[in-house]
């Protein structure tokens, strides 16, 4: 446990990143940044683990950026450019550390998932929520440019350009049910049943030999944005070949 993480590793080969903001919605201060930064090298090099599940304590995900308590004092638009690039570029290695995580990642968003909550969200590659999740892109409504942190990468990916556009550029709630009819979520679940299932997930994956889906985990990454089938079909091939060759798989080969 770190001043605003929970870590839970009660379950054989899975990990529960919990942020524990609870009183401002999980909103991201600087404390919480560079702890998840550090936080999540530190899973990515931990081999027992095989799955993670990450989420928000009390009833939200994450509110976004603490506009009010992030630092010592908040950035302003008179601080120099380079200053505000710099602290643009900090937020947006969050997204990109948890992409980077070799393990799967599973969000289970348990409430209001905003802004800076809203990109990790989407940098996980499987996303489940609770009736009472909602989902929201913060920063358009600030007068700021709604494509940050990853967003508009992710997110037309996933629901495409038109759906993600409409979010983008409204900053509208987008409620779970509307967030499962697009495909943002995978799963819709009760409030109670969130954690469970997400664990019920992770503990699928974490049974699986790790070499595996840790080598679907890349090509799925990496197929999104292939040339064309070619280039897809050579990468799979070369997986099949390498994961082939593992004890792992050859173990589970044997007949019983």
């Amino acid at each position: 446990m770190t001043d605003t993480l929970i870590l839970d590793r009660s379950h054989a080969g899975v990990v529960v990143l919990q942020l524990n903001r609870p009183r401002q919605l999980n909103a991201i201060n600087e404390v919480m940044r560079d702890e998840l930064i550090e936080t999540l090298a530190a899973i990515g090099t931990d081999a027992s683990v095989h799955a993670v599940v990450i989420t928000g304590a009390g009833r939200g995900f994450c509110s976004g950026i603490d506009v009010r308590n992030f630092a010592p004092r908040a950035l302003e638009t008179s601080d120099p450019a380079i200053d505000r690039l710099r602290f643009q570029e900090a937020m947006a290695a969050l997204p990109q550390a948890m992409w980077n995580l070799p393990q799967p990642v599973i969000a289970a968003v348990n409430g209001p998932c905003v802004g800076a909550g809203f990109a990790l969200c989407l940098s996980s590659d499987i996303r489940i929520c609770s009736t009472a999740a909602t989902f929201g892109n913060g920063a358009i409504l600030l007068g700021l440019s709604g494509a940050e942190m990853g967003m508009s990468y992710h997110l037309p990916r996933i629901v495409g350009t038109s759906v993600a556009a409409d979010w983008m550029m409204t900053g509208r709630t987008v409620s779970a049910t509307e967030a499962d009819r697009r495909g943002l979520v995978s799963e819709l679940t009760e409030p109670e049943q969130l954690i469970p299932r997400a664990l019920e997930l992770a503990r699928a994956i974490a049974d699986l030999p790790p070499f595996g889906t840790q080598l679907t985990k890349r090509a799925l990454q990496v197929n999104t944005d292939a040339a064309g089938l070619g280039a897809a079909l050579e990468l799979e091939n070369r997986n099949q070949v390498l994961s082939h060759a593992t004890d792992e798989a050859e173990a589970r080969r044997r007949p019983r």
